[in-house]
């Protein structure tokens, strides 16, 4: 099979509606499209991205009025999940609630829950409209490896494997959405993501579920979004000195370590040059910024066939702590 990177919606929806597997841009990252009620398309999403079946995928919804089509709503959680929804749908927020029967079990890996959203994207948001089907769109990539941030990512990770890919352009995020549970009145975080803890905890107590031996949501494998090249979170740049012959590639945060190369060459400052090569998630420290670098700075590093990556932390505020989850799991092993 060819896979084709195309700007073709009527394609796509044609695809989809044969049972056919498309990749297509979402706000977060590049989504990996079928049919969710269709068990056999879905079935086909596993195979091409080889992820296991116990890990579940997010049904991205039509509209809001499909909310209830495929989730029972809980009678003491309505209001609190109406907030949310009409305050960050369409959105990077997606709410795992009890599933109805329509909903194949192969989607929610046999859960009695299911994880929905609606995308904010416009090309996401009008091919699912013009199916008026919901469709189930994990991340386009291979199981477990860093997610696509553009259309040439996702064919980088699924070329042969799929027929199309709709490019539009870089993801606006660059990490996958947040993910939440709505239990009796609180809201707890089952996965970080654009939509921040203190954005939240403007509807309700809200509280994290970081490391979990049952999976309950899509997201929340310790290992995942990792590189081939090794990843090791450190503090700071300066600290850090390579083992002897090492290439070793920086993932850097903090001020001035885009220049450390630049700088060595003009000076002749033999330290400088530990580092094979350098990548800035944001130059000025904005971390919306540095979201929506980190997925194509870790590809770009991992493509160099270096022996090490490290990557600075950065503050776990706000969208930080989104960024920090993505960088824990890349770095477990």
């Amino acid at each position: 099979m060819k896979t084709v990177i195309s700007t073709d919606r009527d394609a796509a929806v044609e695809l989809l509606r044969k049972g056919e597997l498309v990749g297509l841009p979402t706000e977060t990252v590049y989504g990996l499209a079928a049919e969710a009620l269709n068990s056999i398309a879905v079935a086909k999403i596993f195979e091409a991205k080889e992820r296991p079946r116990f890990d579940p995928l997010i049904v991205h919804l039509p509209n809001r009025e499909w909310l209830e089509k495929v989730v029972h709503v809980p009678a003491g959680d309505r209001q609190l999940i109406g907030k949310l929804a009409d305050k960050f749908w369409p959105g990077p927020l997606t709410m795992v609630l009890p599933k109805c029967e329509l909903v194949p079990d192969i989607v929610t890996a046999g859960l009695d829950t299911v994880a929905v959203r609606l995308s904010a994207h416009p090309v996401f948001a009008e091919i699912v409209g013009e199916l008026d089907e919901p469709l189930a769109a994990p991340s386009a990539n291979r199981f477990g490896r860093v997610s696509p941030t553009t259309a040439q990512h996702a064919l980088d990770e699924l070329d042969g494997r799929i027929p199309l890919i709709v490019d539009a352009g870089p993801t606006e995020h660059g990490i996958e959405s947040t993910i939440v549970a709505i239990r009796d009145g609180t809201i707890v975080v089952l996965r970080r993501g654009p939509i921040t803890h203190e954005q939240l905890s403007q509807f309700a107590e809200v509280s994290s579920v970081v490391a979990t031996v049952r999976i309950s949501s899509p997201g929340q494998l310790p290992s995942h979004y990792a590189p081939k090249t090794p990843l090791r979170l450190i503090d700071n740049a300066e600290a850090f000195s390579p083992q002897k012959g090492q290439r070793v590639g920086l993932l850097a945060w903090h001020a001035g370590r885009g220049d450390l190369q630049l700088g060595a060459r003009r000076t002749g400052h033999r330290r400088s040059l530990r580092f094979a090569a350098v990548r800035s998630l944001s130059e000025g420290q904005d971390l919306r910024e540095a979201a929506a670098n980190l997925f194509r700075c870790v590809r770009e590093l991992d493509a160099l066939g270096l022996d090490l990556i490290v990557a600075e932390r950065v503050p776990s505020r706000g969208l930080g702590a989104g960024i920090m989850d993505r960088l824990e799991r890349a770095s477990h092993r």
